[in-house]
């Protein structure tokens, strides 16, 4: 057995999951090589100009302050590490099939440079079996004995951006080594970043522990927005609903109904299970119906702020409508898979005047190609508001200019706002 090497630990992927988990590293006193294709994102990185909670960004200017952390767009570098991390994104395509380019090019590229005595773990969202297909074989292809020679791993990211109530130190990671000393190894290194390590007996586990995190809140907030529109039926407000449901101590988990889901992990990590299922013939009715529910959500929000502009006889050609919030979720600068930018292009689509607010994302490109600019104060009488996401700080004086509040969230209910909203709506008398 060959004892641990010498040198840094490479983190591939300097995303939301990467960045987080070398300063993690730093700050544990380990040498860290940070990797990452996109000098674009290396000089932001840099600049200190990334999406960050306070305690992280604290941590980045620490570390370029020093020396302890090193950036790279040079896959090559990774020779030189003892360990690599592969924190790479894992998306779906607009078939919502999953889209492994990036994270192929990025197994290659470890495989390619990958040297005796390394270990290797996989943290990307992906289907089950495929840190074995991706690493484990192509490394035993170029004659490295697994668990001997290499070692290799799977341990799924558990970060949640903007969450500063559960940081990934006191959050547990599950591990799946190829062989137990891969394990073994994966848990030295993924020890650093956490204070509890949870072993499974194979990659495959784990695997699917995470797909299964991910697909169980996605089939819960599929079930939320059912509920959500039953008691917009009977006049009831859903938030009354979810709290006092949430008083029961056991058997019971609060999930909010929204706009929609957004986001690298829900939107995305199901399909990979259901694509997998599907190529193993076995039937999941309830997660594909979930996952039916997720996509149509901005599309069933669209008409439901038809509707309630009909009922105090306007039509949405030419209504002007604010979007409160883009980012997927709050306190967070990221609109990837952002129901908002769903919910937008359509309402456009209906021949609607849309505007936006988001202290926190200055523009963005709809799926035309248009870029909407936030709005920084109310310009108008609106005929409506969306509240999608209340980003912090957000000032609940805008809604003065709104004819009527679409809320599915509940979210003047759950920010303590002073608006009388039932039905999902506030009407302005």
């Amino acid at each position: 057995m060959r004892p641990p090497l010498a040198g840094p630990i490479a983190i591939l992927g300097l995303g939301y999951v990467g960045l987080p988990s070398a300063l993690a590293l730093v700050e544990r006193g380990q040498e860290v090589l940070g990797i990452d294709i996109s000098e674009e994102r290396l000089v932001s990185i840099r600049a200190e100009r990334v999406d960050l909670v306070p305690e992280d960004a604290r941590r980045l200017g620490e570390s370029l302050a020093g020396d302890i952390l090193q950036l790279s767009s040079d896959p090559a570098a990774m020779s030189t590490a003892r360990a690599i991390v592969i924190c790479v994104p894992t998306p779906v395509d607009e078939h919502l099939v999953p889209d492994l380019r990036i994270l192929d090019a990025a197994c290659r590229s470890v495989v390619e440079h990958a040297t005796r005595g390394q270990t290797i773990i996989l943290t990307s969202t992906t289907y089950v079996g495929s840190t074995r297909a991706m690493l484990a074989a192509p490394l035993a292809a170029r004659g490295f004995e697994i668990g001997r020679d290499i070692f290799v791993a799977f341990s799924p990211e558990r970060i949640d951006p903007g969450n500063v109530t559960h940081p990934q130190e006191i959050v547990p990671r599950v591990i799946g080594g190829i062989t137990d000393e891969c394990a073994r190894r994966a848990a030295d290194i993924v020890g650093e970043m956490t204070q509890t390590v949870h072993l499974v007996s194979s990659p495959e586990t784990a695997e699917l522990t995470k797909l299964y995190e991910n697909t169980f809140r996605a089939v819960n907030i599929a079930l939320a927005n059912e509920i959500g529109e039953i008691s917009r039926a009977f006049s009831v407000d859903v938030g009354e609903v979810v709290a006092a449901a949430s008083t029961k101590p056991y058997g019971f988990m609060p999930f909010h109904p929204g706009t929609g889901v957004g986001g690298h992990c829900i939107p995305c990590d199901p399909h990979y299970l259901l694509w997998a299922a599907r190529a193993a013939r076995v039937s999941t009715p309830l997660i594909e119906q979930a996952m039916n529910d997720i996509a149509s959500r901005p599309t069933r929000i669209v008409d439901q702020i038809v509707a309630t502009l009909s009922s105090v006889g306007r039509g949405i050609r030419g209504a002007r409508i604010l979007v409160v919030g883009a980012a997927y979720k709050r306190g967070v600068q990221d609109v990837r898979e952002s129901p908002a930018l769903e919910i937008m292009a359509e309402l456009i689509d209906r021949e609607a005047i849309v505007e936006y607010a988001d202290s926190l994302v200055p523009a963005v490109r709809l799926r035309n190609g248009t870029i909407l600019q936030a709005t920084v104060e109310p310009a108008a009488d609106y005929d409506a508001a969306l509240l999608h996401v209340l980003q912090p700080g957000f000032d609940p004086t805008w809604l003065d200019a709104c004819r009527v509040i679409v809320d599915p969230g509940g979210l003047v209910r759950r920010n303590g706002l002073n608006y009388s909203v039932s039905n999902g709506s506030r009407r302005r008398g």
